[in-house]
């Protein structure tokens, strides 16, 4: 089968949800990819998909030109095409209707059958079909969760822009580790190094300086030594910052901004969840908030081998989960276990004004109040084993009046298999990067 040519002046008239028993008669000029070839008794069907469903092509031998039915027949599935014609009311079609064709272009015949069926049945492993994820990416299912994805990116950003947050974009090249450690990437800047960047804290805490409320949809990069399923190297990192309150107060945001969107993407995906098998994700009234104390008082009368400065992960997780499994906070964590930039309490300093939000065993989001005095957070630095001087672009905002303020960041990624009910987070990651995987 030879191509076409090329587009020319064709442009599209009508998607496949429009193709319906309202334009019989009418003619169409429609395009997509071919999911189906079948051919009954001089019956050529085609089933086409673009991006808003399926529609159906149909020739017949004897009332279709020869020269259409012959190209009807050399058609592979997976080929681009466009299609001219006009609309016959049928019940038996998608949408009721079908496009009986008076011109076909082969725009890009498809030269490959995928080494997997995009319609059903068996899957290979994740990291077979992300060798050609665009392909993968013509499942049902996959289809499915990339459009819940999109309803709840909307649905962020409603949220944050009706609740008068200011949208930024910060630096992801940075000169210094935001997070302390060993889990950056670094870059060669010209002739300095320099690293991408683990979440854009320093630079939203600063912002809040002009803007009070910001919020920051982006790239996050962790050099992730361990492989799992819950951890990528490059994330899409949802986080706000917002001057004159506390943890408490950005906890009770982070709530409102998880039950909107879990709500939105339910009343507007109903069908997606459907093709996923799944109910939409259930929010309670009011997320739990439990201590870092009462955490591990609990965990301990289940199992040993869980301490006071631990992190709540693997088995002592999954046991928290098992009394847990729905969404809740856990709150106070020790300050030595916080970031630098975390405030302790004043009347406990071991102690840190700070959450982590859970939905059973997966950690979806962290924050806290943040650290407003200039020494206290110099302090704070040398408790770490960080060295002050190579945070001085920030410290030195600190001497033009810092107001009190607290922020969260959120994984989409996390967020998206707790709506979808994925256990893998690169089945909701467009492109995953990991330590084995920088293509496609």
């Amino acid at each position: 089968m030879k191509s076409e040519d090329e587009l020319g002046d064709w442009r599209r008239t009508h998607y496949s949800s429009q193709v319906t028993p309202d334009l019989d008669g009418k003619e169409v000029t429609v395009f997509g990819w071919v999911s189906s070839v079948r051919t009954q008794g001089g019956i050529t069907f085609l089933i086409v998909n673009d991006k808003e469903g399926i529609f159906q092509v149909t020739t017949i031998r004897g009332k279709s030109s020869d020269a259409l039915v012959e190209k009807m027949g050399t058609i592979a599935e997976q080929t681009s095409i466009g299609v001219r014609g006009i609309v016959k009311k049928i019940a038996k079609a998608p949408n009721g209707a079908e496009v009986i064709p008076t011109e076909i272009k082969i725009l890009n015949p498809a030269k490959k059958k995928p080494p997997f069926s995009v319609f059903g049945g068996a899957l290979p492993s994740i990291d077979k079909r992300l060798d050609i994820r665009a392909v993968d990416l013509r499942r049902e299912k996959a289809q499915a969760i990339f459009r819940i994805q999109s309803v709840l990116l909307r649905s962020l950003r409603e949220f944050f822009m009706e609740r008068g947050y200011f949208e930024v974009r910060t630096p992801k090249l940075i000169s210094t580790a935001t997070e302390g450690g060993a889990s950056l990437f670094s870059v060669l800047y010209y002739n300095r190094p320099s690293f991408l960047t683990q979440s854009p804290q320093l630079y939203k805490e600063e912002l809040v300086m002009p803007f009070e409320k910001v919020f920051e949809i982006g790239p996050a990069f962790r050099a992730e030594e361990s492989r799992t399923q819950k951890h990528l190297s490059e994330i899409t990192s949802i986080d706000i910052e917002e001057a004159y309150v506390d943890y408490q107060d950005i906890m009770a945001t982070l709530e409102a901004l998880i039950r909107k969107a879990a709500g939105d993407v339910a009343d507007s995906c109903s069908k997606e969840f459907e093709k996923l098998k799944r109910a939409p994700v259930e929010v309670p009234g009011r997320f739990d908030r439990l201590t870092y104390g009462a955490v591990i008082k609990e965990i301990t009368k289940r199992r040993d081998g869980i301490a006071w400065g631990d992190d709540v992960t693997g088995p002592d997780g999954e046991e928290l989960a098992k009394s847990h499994p729905g969404f809740y906070f856990i709150t106070d964590w020790p300050t030595s276990s916080k970031p630098f930039y975390i405030k302790p309490k004043t009347a406990e300093p071991k102690v840190s004004e700070s959450f982590d939000l859970m939905h059973g065993s997966l950690e979806l989001a962290s924050g806290g109040t943040r650290v407003t005095s200039k020494s206290a957070l110099v302090k704070r630095l040398k408790d770490q084993k960080l060295k002050p001087q190579a945070f001085e672009y920030h410290l030195d905002a600190f001497d033009y009046g810092m107001p009190p303020h607290a922020g969260f960041g959120l994984g989409l990624e996390r967020l998206m298999m707790t709506l979808t009910g994925e256990e893998n987070i690169r089945e909701v990651t467009l492109f995953p990067r990991d330590k084995l995987r920088l293509v496609p």
